[in-house]
């Protein structure tokens, strides 16, 4: 248990961006401007409830996948069961654990984390979920190794705790030992398209894809052929038969992007 509450209370207590969420919220709700935001955390975060602290701070704490590789290692040796996760939150409030959240003019603010916050943090980090040997043998043969701990944390998400949907990861991270086909940003796609839209075997999802790439396809090309002008006189001020009016390049190498990864799973799951 100890060894949880060092690693949680360590990565909890470096200094975190107040993010724009949590300072926009603050200026709706409590009338607080980015000048006052220092006396308000001094003077009156300890009247809120504690909901209204974990709608605050839910943004800041609600741990991104790089905050639950920080655990990848550790979580390899020994997990923790979900019925002593009430024990890690108390004592990590009762340490006490303070957080340092730094505001865009830099200064650091230091803030005795309640147990709602701690309570979030703790249980979205899947510290007992243990990832099935085969797959684990395979996460450890992946091409490069900087890489591992963030798939390993990949991997504990809940959405693989179900054997046909961990299958699909298996294929694809089968798929991904060949540096050939290995990148990062199609297995974080891949995480994303499951907790998104949830199939529920590789039959499934092989079942959506062509849809997905005929939707892509067609925004892809909207976004390549601007809109027809609504008036002649319009379309003189952006040159006529010559029209200059730019594409927007970034979304659609986005959605270009997208569309690659998509053959690229098509061909994985029909393999």
């Amino acid at each position: 248990m100890q060894v949880f509450v060092d690693a949680i209370a360590s990565e909890l207590e470096r200094p975190r961006a107040l993010l724009k969420q949590v300072v926009d919220h603050l200026a709706s709700h409590y009338s607080v401007s980015r000048d006052e935001l220092g006396n308000f955390f001094t003077d009156q975060l300890g009247a809120l409830e504690d909901y209204e602290i974990d709608l605050l701070f839910s943004p800041v704490f609600t741990p991104s996948l790089s905050d639950q590789a920080a655990f990848s290692e550790l979580l390899d040796h020994e997990t923790l069961p979900a019925t002593e996760w009430p024990v890690l939150i108390r004592r990590l409030a009762d340490r006490p654990t303070v957080t340092r959240l730094v505001t865009e003019d830099n200064a650091t603010h230091a803030i005795r984390l309640r147990e709602v916050s701690i309570e979030r943090f703790v249980t979205r980090l899947n510290l007992d979920v243990v990832i099935p040997d085969p797959l684990g043998k395979l996460l450890h043969s992946l091409p490069p190794p900087a890489d591992r701990a963030l798939l390993k944390a990949l991997a504990r998400r809940i959405v693989w705790n179900k054997e046909p949907r961990r299958e699909i990861l298996f294929r694809y991270l089968l798929a991904s030992t060949s540096e050939d086909f290995y990148q990062r940003d199609d297995l974080l796609a891949l995480l994303k398209l499951m907790e998104t839209y949830q199939p529920k075997d590789a039959a499934d999802l092989l079942g959506r894809i062509p849809h997905w790439q005929e939707v892509l396809k067609k925004e892809i090309m909207a976004a390549a052929s601007p809109k027809p002008f609504f008036a002649a006189r319009v379309q003189e001020l952006h040159g006529g038969g010559r029209d200059q009016r730019h594409q927007d390049n970034t979304m659609i190498s986005g959605k270009q992007r997208e569309l690659e990864f998509l053959g690229r799973l098509q061909g994985v799951l029909a393999a």
